[in-house]
């Protein structure tokens, strides 16, 4: 079979099922193709021929005139194996199949399925789905998505595989919307007719676009070359699963979404920590995980330091850090001493760190600037979670960022409360400078702790 890395680079697509009425799916593709810079050739395939937005449909993938790397097909389930023996005589190279109807539908649908699966082992093609949105390149502009825009295509560090089409699509253009977070590639794995989890890991793994991978899964097609992939790609770069099913009910619906056959989710749990890779259980979860890794280093140990306005949230955040396993700092002397130039009272120069009410003497940019300052050159500091307020003036946290991005050593996170406008505005300034934002510090302290668990098995490997 070929390496699905020919397909993913793809220099040229054809779209089966493009049709002439400019507002369908296929002639919708065509069109974003064009519109988000994909520079290699395009064109559809159409029964009746002709064009849409101004490209040419031919009436058989036979007739395209162009060598092509990737077709995809938008068309019933009951037209798909002839048009991939078509696809397989013409030489693609590789195809999305996005149709719903197979081997989650029942008797016939499965059958549709096993064709295909047949058509794509005796040609040597590579396919992906079916039941998926399919591809995403963000360096070549490569997309299978007819919804897709240009946000959506900036190039990023974040390689994501996920076993539903919409969850590659629709947390895609989530994810797109956000400061500082984009993907390298997308990789939609639907049923997993052919190409599966582990090959999107082995893929993922050695694509240097790519510094952290995320799985979205339902099930586990091959176990033995699953851990071995896992095992791998762990090795060499953060990999974070979500796995659903994890309940009888929630098996039940997976079964009918994706055919997927259930796994025993303490057996999966064990292999996945093993393989030293992070299991999350929750969407939420999972972005925020994204966001200390794809922002921050990952820490040298397991001391935090806090900076906060209020007590309240230090002694929570404390508190979860002790649950998680982790220490909270003990600040060196001359720590405390650099504190103490904004910080009056020696107490609250102590880890957690007060900034109220000594902020206003100094005023706020230069108090939080020189206690993070001081925090990021203690050894014994190994992260730093800054807990405040959100500001009607979203500018006093840019001499924060500069600190930030002027010393990368060690993770630092941020928390803010306030007005919902306001918190929001902060936000957007503060990760899109690279400091990653969580709702509630508790959170960020759990971000840390899966970066610490992470590190620390790179440590041992």
């Amino acid at each position: 079979m070929r390496p699905i890395r020919e397909i993913l680079e793809a220099q040229s697509v054809v779209v089966i099922g493009a049709s002439r009425d400019q507002g369908k799916p296929g002639a919708q593709l065509l069109k974003v193709l064009r519109e988000v810079g994909f520079a290699g050739r395009v064109a559809g395939v159409n029964p009746q021929g002709g064009e849409v937005f101004g490209l040419p449909l031919y009436p058989n993938v036979r007739d395209v005139p162009f060598e092509i790397d990737l077709a995809v097909l938008l068309i019933p389930p009951r037209f798909i194996p002839d048009a991939l023996r078509d696809c397989a005589a013409k030489g693609v190279k590789g195809a999305v199949i996005s149709a719903e109807g197979f081997a989650e539908t029942g008797t016939q649908g499965a059958s549709y399925q096993e064709d295909v699966r047949s058509i794509l082992k005796s040609s040597g093609m590579r396919g992906f789905g079916p039941n998926t949105l399919g591809l995403v390149n963000t360096q070549t502009k490569l997309t299978t998505s007819y919804f897709t825009n240009s946000r959506m295509l900036e190039p990023g560090n974040i390689g994501l595989a996920a076993q539903s089409g919409i969850f590659v699509g629709a947390l895609l253009r989530y994810l797109s919307s956000l400061d500082g977070f984009h993907l390298s590639k997308g990789i939609g794995l639907g049923n997993k007719v052919d190409v599966n989890e582990s090959d999107a890991l082995s893929f993922l793994a050695d694509d240097d676009p790519t510094s952290v991978i995320g799985l979205y899964l339902e099930d586990v097609k091959d176990g033995d070359l699953f851990v071995k992939s896992l095992k791998e790609a762990t090795a060499k770069k953060p990999v974070l699963i979500i796995k659903s099913g994890r309940t009888q009910a929630g098996a039940k619906a997976s079964a009918s979404h994706t055919a997927s056959m259930a796994v025993e989710d303490s057996v999966f749990d064990g292999i996945v920590r093993q393989a030293g890779a992070i299991r999350l259980y929750a969407i939420d979860e999972f972005i925020r995980t994204l966001k200390g890794f794809v922002n921050m280093p990952l820490p040298a140990g397991d001391s935090l330091a806090f900076v906060s306005y209020s007590g309240a949230q230090a002694i929570m955040s404390i508190d979860t850090a002790m649950e998680q396993g982790l220490q909270t700092a003990r600040l060196a002397d001359a720590t405390q001493a650099r504190i103490g130039r904004v910080i009056a009272t020696s107490s609250k120069t102590k880890n957690p760190i007060d900034i109220f009410p000594d902020w206003l003497t100094h005023g706020y940019e230069k108090t939080i600037t020189e206690v993070v300052k001081a925090l990021l050159d203690d050894r014994g500091v190994d992260g730093i979670v800054f807990i405040s307020f959100a500001e009607e003036n979203p500018g006093v946290y840019q001499s924060l960022v500069d600190v930030v991005q002027a010393d990368r050593r060690k993770p630092v996170f941020a928390s803010l409360l306030g007005d919902n406008r306001d918190k929001v505005a902060c936000e957007h300034l503060l990760e899109a400078g690279g400091v990653p934002c969580c709702d509630f510090p508790e959170q960020a302290v759990r971000v840390f702790a899966r970066m610490r668990q992470y590190a620390g098995i790179r440590q041992r490997m």
